[in-house]
């Protein structure tokens, strides 16, 4: 069984994720640290610990790919209603804290009096004028057992994992809970905090990112989680993307000793190309994102030289064509500093833009098994 270590935004990596686990692979996904938009803004604020919005949808996304259904993932994967009014929207959410929703009768009373108790703790945690409209069931009992817990993510997630039946890992790249994303743009302008970079106009999607930086509040920086290092070193592969690059894949590089860890983990380490531009990349080519990820990695105290392979997703077009209103990212990556280009065929054949999980997880097993050739 291959160890293989995703460093990864969202919904980008999730049919990889699923793929992966389908094939029987070990994986720990690492997930941002600094999320600071939507509902997890507001949870977040209030409670002032660590946005736990990436790690749940990254845990539902691997109980999807070990088939894990049961009744926990189901109420998990549950938001109270959008449309209702303030009062009736904390109604719904009680439905669940009192225990009166079916899946959560039926469960056995030690399981079901967890789940209570870590939704009991959230709302008493978050207080009465707290908006549970659109939220998610399982932001609030993993954040209710973050708090039950004294603020200790790693452990919020671990007994996550337990009650839900997950095997494989979801760790964030840093315990701190307190991380600003900045980025500079190319004309000297900087853009903070993480969501106000991710909706940036197009008029500042043309002039462009030229780098991010990661601190704490009081402009620390960032310490690597404990569970990340040991799961690199660990590691039979190590991936990073896909995803959206500065405000989900680099931030990563800046954590202060990953960067390093990667470096020292004797395991391929593998950078996986965007089959689409986005408005981080706007009239980039795959060749500026691997320089972009050079820098990151120079950043965070490393070489240009990290990643020794490129998944690269063949254009099939000789002129410029969109999804939407993205065009894809053009390749034209160069083999250098001992770094293998592998070209093939990485979108996926029903959802334009989205990566094929099973194309590009069977060439990341050959990869970690020494078998690149026809990756």
């Amino acid at each position: 069984m291959k160890r293989i270590v995703l460093f990864s935004g969202g919904s980008a990596c999730r049919s990889i994720n699923v793929a992966l686990c389908q094939r029987g692979a070990d994986v720990t996904r690492v997930v941002p640290a600094w999320d600071s938009g939507g509902s997890s803004k507001v949870i977040r604020e209030r409670l002032s610990i660590l946005s736990v919005g990436d790690i749940r949808q990254a845990l539902m996304t691997m109980a999807h790919g070990e088939g894990c259904a049961g009744d926990v993932v189901k109420i998990c994967n549950a938001r109270v209603s959008a449309n209702l009014g303030f009062d009736d929207a904390r109604k719904e959410f009680l439905f669940y804290a009192e225990g009166r929703h079916p899946l959560l009768e039926r469960m056995e009373p030690g399981l079901r009096g967890a789940i209570l108790n870590y939704l009991n703790t959230f709302a008493t945690s978050v207080g009465r004028d707290f908006d549970f409209r659109h939220g998610s069931v399982g932001n609030f009992i993993l954040t209710g057992a973050c708090v039950a817990h004294n603020g200790d993510v790693n452990t919020a997630i671990f007994v996550f994992r337990k009650l839900c039946g997950i095997v494989g890992n979801v760790w964030p790249s840093s315990c701190d809970n307190d991380l600003v994303l900045s980025a500079t743009l190319r004309d000297g302008r900087r853009l903070a905090p993480q969501d106000v970079i991710t909706s940036m106009g197009a008029g500042d999607a043309k002039v462009g990112i030229a780098e991010v930086e990661l601190a704490g509040a009081d402009q620390a920086l960032p310490v690597a989680n404990s569970a990340v290092l040991d799961a690199v070193a660990r590691a039979d592969l190590i991936a990073i993307g896909p995803g959206s690059l500065y405000t989900s894949i680099l931030p990563h590089l800046l954590v202060t000793g990953l960067v390093s860890a990667i470096e020292k983990a004797n395991c391929p380490k593998v950078f996986i190309g965007n089959i689409l531009q986005c408005r981080e990349t706007m009239g980039l080519t795959l060749e500026d994102v691997l320089a972009a990820a050079d820098l990151h990695a120079r950043k965070g105290g490393g070489t240009s030289n990290l990643f020794t392979f490129v998944l690269a997703n063949r254009m099939l077009f000789p002129f410029e064509k969109t999804v939407g209103t993205f065009p894809y990212l053009r390749e034209k990556p160069q083999e250098k500093n001992g770094r293998h280009i592998i070209k093939g065929e990485f979108e996926d054949a029903w959802s334009r833009g989205q990566h094929d999980g099973d194309a590009t997880a069977a060439a990341l097993l050959k990869i970690a098994s020494g078998d690149a050739s026809d990756a």
